[in-house]
């Protein structure tokens, strides 16, 4: 992923300093997965992006690890929703549904988790697409 796309941001958001290298090794390691390429690329030009609202378009390395062990560890949930453990959530809607990627699979295509209902359904074919399209408003929450 270029440069091209933290500079195509728009004034609204706000893309924080690059992850240092070991934030990103540090993140695979508590996730047990190696970070999809994309994401890590994303990672290495701003350790998370927010929206004019402060809504966490992409988290930092930090905050993907946090929540992604919290949901898939919670044993309660286990009862609750489908297994957690294929998707990679990476960003919020700041509505409790939850941006991810399929970490395990080498595709690149964005999904988004409606914890409501719990369905993963396809909102992207890509990282960068999925920035554009939900900062123009195409992805609707």
């Amino acid at each position: 992923m270029g440069n091209d796309v933290i500079a195509a941001l728009p004034d609204t958001a706000v893309a924080r300093p690059p992850a240092a290298e070991s934030s990103l090794t540090r993140c695979a390691a508590l996730l047990g997965e190696a970070l999809p390429e994309s994401l890590a690329a994303l990672l290495r030009q701003a350790d998370g992006i927010e929206d004019e609202y402060g809504d966490g378009l992409v988290w930092s390395a930090d905050r993907i690890a946090t929540e992604n062990r919290n949901l898939r560890e919670y044993a309660e949930f286990a009862t609750l929703y489908m297994p957690f453990e294929p998707l990679l959530f990476f960003a919020d809607g700041g509505n409790g549904d939850l941006f991810a990627l399929l970490a395990r699979i080498d595709r690149p295509d964005v999904f988004v988790w409606d914890h409501e209902l719990d369905s993963r359904t396809w909102v992207a074919p890509s990282l960068a697409t999925y920035l554009d399209w939900r900062l123009s408003g195409r992805i609707e929450l």
